[in-house]
């Protein structure tokens, strides 16, 4: 994207127009601000809470989830300093890029960034739902093969294959350019000229659909090998509490991602494969579910805060409690307890 057509965007996208000239709206970085701070709050105090669990939980199985959930806490709390310090600087400079980054290297950090912060959390997501799967399917196999090295390099490449599909632009002469929202970088999604423009793109959505649907075939498939084993009393009342909240947990998670994420991955396919690719409403439309996006990394932590099993214990009392009033007379025996 030249100089002059990103100027031409910009001024399509982001200003007004008064007396047929093209007059700069005001930029405010607060919403940006409030977003960085609530986001870097949530995952700290995620990480605390996840950290205290690790050093008094020994359970193997445990162990190795709170591994995995304090890795994506830990990511979302990189994305959050990272990208938003980058959004802030980017408004804080009215997004005027052609003064600021002539040489397109803020362009191509910050587009890594968005694409390695944005898939580490899903395939970390699906990384947790298949340990779970297998821990709770296949237990003998998890306690006798699966030992903490092996987890600890499942982490490595989960954290590694993002950060190759956010390098490949660079690898492969692509750079990230400005979008029309002048707001962040991203793939190229104008008029892509051959088919690398169209396999990056496509190649980091397909990886984000993948990875969701592999957490949704686990998270299922956990689910009902929990339900069937609760109802046929297969399991101590200790050992399926542990699974219990780390099943409401990636649920949770799943929950999240679909939401924030399934609406940005779907549009880049929309994008890359229709003819109106260059019309101003799909640019616009980009940008409002890549701000969606952004909102997994706020909502993750809260997963691990509000979904703890001191939290579902008042919860499912609660509900016995609206259920059964304290005159009935009832025996209470809650497997979260």
């Amino acid at each position: 994207m030249s100089a002059n057509e990103s100027s031409e965007s910009g001024c399509r996208s982001e200003v007004r127009l008064d007396n047929s000239t093209c007059t700069q709206k005001e930029l405010s970085v607060t919403p940006s601000v409030i977003s960085m701070t609530v986001g870097i709050f949530s995952n700290s105090l995620a990480l605390f809470i996840l950290a205290k669990s690790y050093n008094r939980i020994r359970i193997k199985c445990r162990a190795s989830f709170l591994l995995f959930a304090s890795s994506l806490v830990v990511t979302d709390l990189l994305g959050h300093l990272i990208s938003g310090s980058l959004v802030i600087f980017v408004y804080s400079s009215h997004k005027k890029w052609e003064m600021f980054d002539p040489h397109r290297i803020v362009c191509g950090v910050f587009g890594a960034c968005l694409v390695f912060f944005g898939l580490s959390p899903l395939f970390l997501g699906s990384a947790m739902a298949v340990e779970r799967c297998i821990g709770v399917t296949r237990p003998i196999f998890h306690s006798t093969v699966l030992a903490p090295h092996h987890m600890k390099r499942l982490l490595v490449i989960t954290w590694l294959l993002p950060a190759l599909v956010a390098v490949l632009p660079v690898l492969l002469q692509r750079p990230y350019e400005v979008q029309i929202s002048r707001s962040f970088c991203f793939f190229h999604t104008e008029k892509p000229k051959d088919w690398l423009d169209v396999f990056l793109p496509l190649l980091f959505s397909m990886l984000g659909l993948l990875a969701l649907l592999l957490s949704i075939v686990c998270n299922a498939l956990t689910s009902c090998v929990l339900l069937q084993a609760r109802l046929r009393r297969k399991h101590h009342c200790r050992g399926t509490s542990y699974h219990t909240e780390m099943i409401c947990q990636l649920l949770a998670i799943m929950l999240v991602s679909c939401v924030c994420w399934g609406p940005l991955l779907v549009s880049i396919h929309v994008i890359i494969l229709s003819t109106r690719a260059t019309d101003e409403p799909t640019s616009l439309t980009l940008l409002t579910v890549v701000r969606m996006a952004t909102w997994n990394q706020i909502l993750d932590p809260w997963v691990y805060i509000l979904l703890r099993r001191a939290v579902l214990r008042k919860i499912f009392k609660l509900s016995r409690w609206i259920s059964f009033p304290p005159k009935s007379s009832f025996k209470e025996k809650l497997c979260l307890e």
